[in-house]
Parts: structure tokens; C-alpha cells; sequence
């Protein structure tokens, strides 16, 4: 019988395991998935928000409990798993408030008598979820998902296994309606079976580029929609007319947020180079004084690498980088001991082609270009297959300017760029496509139905 099988990154030790769904329980959780649908769809916006809104309260009663899951499996600091907890809530508390507005029916005028379209729900929906923020991307998708009517499927990481029946099981607590959230414990290559599956009407996929090339491949051959939220490397550019003690507080913790593991960093800082200088001695200060340590301390700012191969080839990226000419301003360096630390680490004089600069980088590593001028920084910040997110630091009003120059899915002007269950958040380019949160995002798994009453008028 294969497992699921979750180790604590900072010490090294096995902390969670759980059997890993069989082909006949995969089709069995779907078979739950349809039942729930038949009449979970049929409920009110008003009853599906008193269960999300349930599950928000249980989730906030529970944060402590919770949070620990999360540092205990991929290394999340115990203060920034309470505050994931608390977000994923704000999730669900949101598309309750907000779900029936964004799905309202839409009047358009025609030759009908009347004309309109409204969205109705497909079905099961299959979420692939990735380990590095184990309970906000699983409300990112089940909470517009489950409010449109749909039921959901959830395949999380197999890292995380604890996490993944946590979420399952904060709604079995609540007594929501049976088989309308699961969680699936399969391995990642029986996720196949899911996708290909007639019931599941669609899915939704958060992790590497590989990984949603395949799914999207596999869905597409289903004929099914799929929303992609792949890797990152996000451009962040600082221009010599920029705040730059707040820019350099912003970066070191956009940097550095579940110690630099998250697709929206600020992973090439591209700072104009008359104030390059005196930019990279603001972020070498901040960084320095940055706290790596056990995550279940509360004093404990940058945790660790969630996986050894993770660290393998993050260190191999820094050391491939500063061979190429880059200067390693601090970190670098494998440490000693239990766990899958990486110092906090800071590459100046990096160019397109190093290998931080070309690939994804996944860890507490900060990344610094040097530009001659606005249009410079703008080219550099393009220059990359991903496109994901990106910031700007500068006035204003020039960086709205730029942010329709920036190829980027969303964009930050003077602050830094996150995920809000208001506004839509997804990439473009092989950084993946479709939308989620907003009004946008509970749309991606809807039937947009267009409905034309007669008589035909004049």
C-alpha cells in the first residue's frame, strides 16, 4: 500500500503519514462529488453562505491547531501560518457576503422580449494544489468554487497530508452537506484518472510549469476548462525618484515571505543604477538582521526549505550564479545540522542568463539588476518566460504608466504584491492563464448561459 507521507523540513523527522487513495476510492470520492452536486446546486446563495460562513468561524476558533500543521509539514513560521489560517477564512467569509452580486443575472438587450445570461454551476470541480500555502489556495478554490454551486474535489500535495484532512475535516465539524468539499489522498500521477473522469466538469491547477503542462494537456484532451497558476518570476523595479526605505521594507518581505517559497516575490529586483548603491546597502541591512530559525518559535522570521531536493537546487542555482560573475553579498552557504535551512542570501550584479535570473527561484535568495534608466528596467523585467506578477516603485503616476507596459498578470505600484480575495489574480505567458478571486475568479467554473424569451421584437 503506498502512503502519503509528510516530513517536519526542520528537523528532518516523519510527522504525518496517510494511505494514498486507490483507483476505486478516487472513483468513489467522485461518486460522492456528483451525489452532493445533484442538490447542493439547487440551494440558495443564502444557505451556501451560512455553510462557508461556518467554516470561516470553525477555522478561526481552530487557528492555533491549525497553524501548527502547516509549520509541522512544509516549515510555514507558527506567525505566518496563523495568518494564512485567517486568510483562507477571510475567503470563504467573502464569496459568502459577496457570491450572489458576482453571479447576479446579467440583462441584455436584444430582439427578445427579454435577454439575459446567467451562471449556473458545472459540476465537480477538481483542485491540484500545491504545499506552499497548503490552506489559502485551498479556499482560493473551494470558496468561489463551492459558492457557485459546484462541489470540490481537492487533490492537495502529498506533503501534506495532515493539512489536506484538516481542511476535509473543518468541514465534517461544521456539518456541511455530505461530499461537497473532499479532499482526494491520491499520488500525483492518479490525478489522471480524476481529470479524465466524465463527472469532473472541470479544474483547477496551482503549482510548477511542468506540472500544469500536463494537466492542461490532459484536460484539454477531456475537452474540460482548466485555470492555471504556475511559477513565477517576478520583477520588481525600483526607480532613482522612489521612497527607498519603504521600497527596501516592502522587497525584504516580499522576499522573504514562507522563506521565499511563494510564485509571487519579488524575485529580480531591478534597481535603477543611480541609486543601485544605495539600494542594495538598505535591502543587505534588512536582510541581515532577518531571523532563520525552528518555525515554532514566535521570534522565527525565515523557516526552512520545505524539501531537500528543494534546497539541492536552490544552493545549485546561487552557486551557478555567483560562478557566472554575480557577487554573493551574504548567505550562500549550505549550513550545518538537522533540517533544510538556506540562509537568507543577496546576489548583486546578476544579468540576464544567470541561472537566478533565468529560472524560478524557490527560497530566501534576493536577486539584484542593475538598469540605466526606466526603459531598461522595463525591457529587463519582460525579458523572462513567466509572467506572473511584478511591482514598481516610483511615483504614482508613472507607475501606472508603466504597469500597462509591464507583461504581468497583476501589478504593484508602491507596495507589495499579494493576493486579495477582491481582486483577480492569475499570470500570463507559461506563468498560466484564467483567473482567480473577484468576481472573475467565480466565474472560471460556471455555465455562462444566454437565455432569449419571445416573442421577437420589432
Amino acid at each position: 500500500m503506498s502512503v502519503l507521507t509528510a516530513t517536519d523540513p526542520a528537523r528532518g523527522t516523519v510527522v504525518q503519514e496517510v494511505p494514498a487513495a486507490t483507483p476505486q476510492e478516487i472513483t468513489a470520492t467522485i461518486d460522492r462529488a456528483q451525489s452532493a452536486f445533484d442538490s447542493w446546486r439547487t440551494t440558495s446563495f443564502e444557505e451556501r453562505a451560512e455553510v462557508l460562513r461556518a467554516v470561516a468561524g470553525h477555522m478561526r476558533d481552530h487557528v492555533d491547531e491549525l497553524a501548527l500543521l502547516m509549520t509541522e509539514e512544509m516549515g510555514k513560521p507558527i506567525t505566518e501560518a496563523r495568518g494564512e489560517v485567517n486568510k483562507a477564512a477571510w475567503a470563504a467569509e467573502h464569496y459568502a457576503e459577496h457570491a450572489q452580486a458576482y453571479l447576479a443575472d446579467e440583462v441584455i438587450a436584444s430582439d427578445a422580449t427579454s435577454s439575459y445570461v446567467q451562471y449556473l454551476p458545472l459540476g465537480p470541480i477538481l483542485g491540484v494544489l500545491p504545499w506552499n500555502a497548503p490552506f489559502w489556495l485551498a479556499f482560493r478554490f473551494c470558496a468561489p468554487t463551492l459558492m457557485a454551486g459546484n462541489t470540490c474535489v481537492m487533490k492537495h500535495d502529498p506533503h501534506v497530508p495532515g493539512c489536506a484532512k484538516a481542511i476535509a475535516d473543518v468541514f465534517d465539524a461544521v456539518g456541511a452537506p455530505a461530499g461537497i468539499f473532499q479532499t482526494l489522498f491520491a499520488q500525483t500521477p492518479d490525478v489522471e484518472q480524476a481529470i479524465r473522469d466524465p463527472r469532473i466538469r472541470a479544474v483547477s491547477f496551482t503549482g510548477s510549469e511542468r506540472g500544469g503542462s500536463a494537466v492542461a494537456s490532459i484536460a484539454a484532451s477531456e475537452i474540460k476548462p482548466a485555470v492555471l497558476e504556475l511559477g513565477g518570476s517576478d520583477p520588481c523595479i525600483v526607480l532613482a525618484d522612489a521612497d527607498l526605505v519603504e521600497a527596501a521594507d516592502i522587497v525584504t518581505l516580499s522576499r522573504i515571505v514562507n522563506a521565499g517559497q511563494s510564485c509571487i516575490a519579488a524575485k529580480r529586483i531591478i534597481v535603477e543604477r543611480s541609486v543601485h548603491d544605495e539600494f542594495v546597502g538598505l535591502l543587505a541591512e534588512r536582510l541581515g538582521r532577518l531571523v532563520v530559525g525552528d518555525p515554532r518559535e514566535e521570534s522565527t522570521q525565515v523557516g526552512p526549505i520545505a524539501r531537500a531536493d528543494l534546497r539541492e537546487n536552490l544552493h545549485r542555482q546561487v552557486t551557478e550564479t555567483v560562478a557566472a560573475g554575480a557577487t554573493c553579498v551574504l548567505g550562500g552557504e549550505l549550513p550545518d545540522g538537522d533540517g533544510w535551512f538556506y540562509p537568507v542570501t543577496l546576489l548583486t550584479g546578476v544579468t540576464p542568463g544567470m541561472a537566478a535570473c533565468r529560472e524560478e527561484t524557490f527560497g530566501p535568495v534576493a536577486v539584484v539588476m542593475a538598469a540605466d534608466d526606466a526603459e531598461q528596467a522595463l525591457a529587463l523585467a519582460n525579458d523572462t518566460p513567466y509572467g506572473l506578477a511584478a511591482a514598481v516603485w516610483t511615483s504614482a503616476e508613472r507607475g501606472e504608466a508603466m504597469a500597462r507596459d509591464i507583461a504581468a498578470g497583476q501589478v504593484a505600484v508602491n507596495g507589495i504584491v499579494k493576493t486579495d480575495p477582491r481582486l483577480p489574480s492569475g499570470g500570463i505567458k507559461r506563468s498560466g492563464y484564467g483567473r482567480e478571486l473577484g468576481a472573475h475568479g467565480i466565474r472560471e467554473f460556471v455555465n455562462a448561459q444566454q437565455v432569449w424569451v419571445g416573442p421577437k421584437q420589432a
